[in-house]
């Protein structure tokens, strides 16, 4: 039997008296996709680090147990030293320089040099760059991954599903790349992207690199695992080949309890009859990188949750950003007959209107201030809440820690207090404390893009759960999600995006074939008639 590529033996860690991880066992073999699965807080994070050599772990009094990589011992007390032995890490939120281009950040401490007439007098230091190998070797790794955007464009402002492809491409890249570790890679990609992604694991797998693969889609687990290992309250629960598992039990076994994963909440689709119309937008235009708007007609009605969906690149997250002022927009949108002042983010707030973006650490929190003001600061700037009576208007820091726990407690964010900052919760805490902010303007129209993203199976049917209690309370809601269940969970109507403009919309019941025919851009009459 062949050297597993990584052994793990007998991890524990505990942080500040807190245990975290307790004697876990991972082996991954050459060539094989081995899934780690878990709730938020599982500890698979954590695991990572340890692999990866973090300094958090280093700092924090270091681990037991050991790591063994192709039989032999390893401690490593930095990230280059994991790299250099061959180990490739994508993050779950991105590591890239924004001011760089898609070639500088995959080629980033690896660039490639020539010499010239001033290198061979004053030595290696004056080599200039190879712009051209650099690209060349960014262009084979854009290409195994099937991105065609070109290697030299500036990573700012590109969409999230893409930065996350370039963060993979970077790794690709590598020559002695031999275990790659992907934590969430495909919580920022639509469905589309992440079949893409998933046909790229299994390409890699056979060309003999190892996968580690950290992701809360178990259809995505089913699709390309070898072996599964299931990780609960920093504790292995169980670990063996995926023949011996259903999602059902994946599902259980992650969070202690059963859980009803082809649950469909039945809904009654409101009268869709002129009077009812709360939201009019025509012919709205949007200037967002990938996720264009070319001109798109649609009603809301008042009270109703309306899905937004369709494939990554044709305009489905423009909507929100555009009516909400994130990017330069342009056309007419009428909210209860007031006409929304368009590329304007404070005016839209003062209308009633509030937004969960797609991007939690970008756009949607402060990372690094308290959950509290998180929490309720945009309350307090456009509504002038939390703040005490006077001219001065400072903050009533009782009531916001009083209004935060409430919050915490509503959502269920897994924290230490109302105090710990944002940046160190997980990802999916993160997006809870989004949503409390957006509750606690208390809208009368609510926003919400990609709501689940990055966010574990017990968590994210609490967070539709949440949504939708909203909505009963008199809250219309468009919510917009890259996995179309999501959506048929909820939704009264669901209307699709094709090439930044409106496709159809459909009921939550439609048959799947006329919302695979919408998105491959086919007419409503052609879908009908089918």
């Amino acid at each position: 039997m062949s050297v597993p590529v990584l052994e793990m033996k007998g991890i524990s860690k505990s942080f500040y008296g807190t245990q975290v991880l307790k004697n876990i066992n991972l082996t991954v073999g050459k060539g094989e996709v081995h899934c780690l699965v878990g709730e938020n807080g599982a500890g698979k994070s954590t695991l990572m680090n340890i692999l990866f050599g973090m300094s958090v772990i280093v700092q924090t009094g270091g681990f037991e147990g050991s790591v063994l990589i192709n039989g032999r011992e390893v401690a490593f007390d930095s990230p280059r030293a994991a790299i250099d032995a061959g180990i490739g890490m994508v993050h779950q939120e991105f590591m890239l320089l924004p001011g760089f281009s898609v070639t500088e950040n995959v080629k980033l401490n690896r660039e490639i040099t020539k010499p010239n007439l001033f290198s061979a007098v004053f030595g290696n230091k004056m080599e200039t760059l190879n712009r051209k190998k650099m690209a060349q070797d960014t262009r084979t790794a854009l290409d195994k991954l099937g991105m065609t955007i070109d290697e030299w464009v500036p990573v700012a402002g590109l969409p999230v599903g893409y930065l996350q492809f370039v963060e993979i491409a970077r790794e690709i890249d590598k020559e002695n790349l031999q275990l790659l570790v992907l934590d969430e890679p495909t919580a920022v990609l639509t469905e589309s992207e992440a079949e893409q992604f998933l046909g790229v694991i299994q390409r890699l797998a056979q060309s003999g690199i190892c996968i580690l693969f950290i992701t809360h889609r178990l259809d995505e687990v089913m699709a390309v695992a070898d072996r599964i290992t299931i990780l609960k309250d920093g504790e292995l629960v169980r670990s063996g080949p995926k023949e011996d598992f259903t999602i059902s039990q994946i599902a259980e076994l992650m969070v202690g309890r059963k859980i009803d994963t082809e649950s469909r909440k039945k809904r009654t689709t409101r009268p869709n009859d002129e009077g009812a119309v709360v939201l009019q937008v025509r012919d709205l235009r949007v200037n967002m990188p990938g996720e264009a708007l070319r001109g798109i007609d649609l009603d809301v009605f008042r009270g109703e949750i309306l899905g937004i969906g369709g494939l990554a690149g044709h305009g489905k997250v423009g909507l929100a950003n555009g009516i909400m002022g994130l990017y330069p927009s342009q056309g007419k949108v009428l909210y209860e007959g007031q006409e929304v002042p368009l590329n304007d983010t404070r005016a839209a707030l003062k209308l009633g209107l509030a937004f969960v973006s797609e991007d939690r650490r970008g756009v949607g929190l402060v990372l690094e201030d308290s959950i509290a003001n998180n929490i309720v600061l945009t309350s307090m700037q456009s509504q002038e809440k939390f703040l005490k009576p006077g001219l001065l208007k400072l903050k009533d820091e009782k009531k916001i820690m009083s209004h935060a726990l409430e919050s915490i407690d509503k959502f269920d964010i897994r924290c230490t207090g109302p105090e710990q900052i944002v940046r160190r919760l997980s990802g999916g805490n993160q997006q809870k404390v989004c949503l409390a902010r957006a509750f606690t303007q208390e809208p009368k129209l609510l926003f919400v893009s990609e709501p689940t993203r990055g966010i574990d199976v017990g968590a994210k049917s609490r967070v539709l759960e949440l949504i939708v209690e909203l909505n009963e309370m008199g809250v219309t809601v468009v919510i917009t999600s890259s996995e179309l269940a999501e959506l048929r969970s909820i939704a009264d109507r669901i209307a699709i995006i094709y090439e930044g403009r409106l496709a159809g919309i459909l009921p939550p019941d439609a048959p799947d074939v006329q919302y695979g025919l919408l998105m491959a851009g086919k007419s409503l009459e052609e879908v009908g008639s089918r």
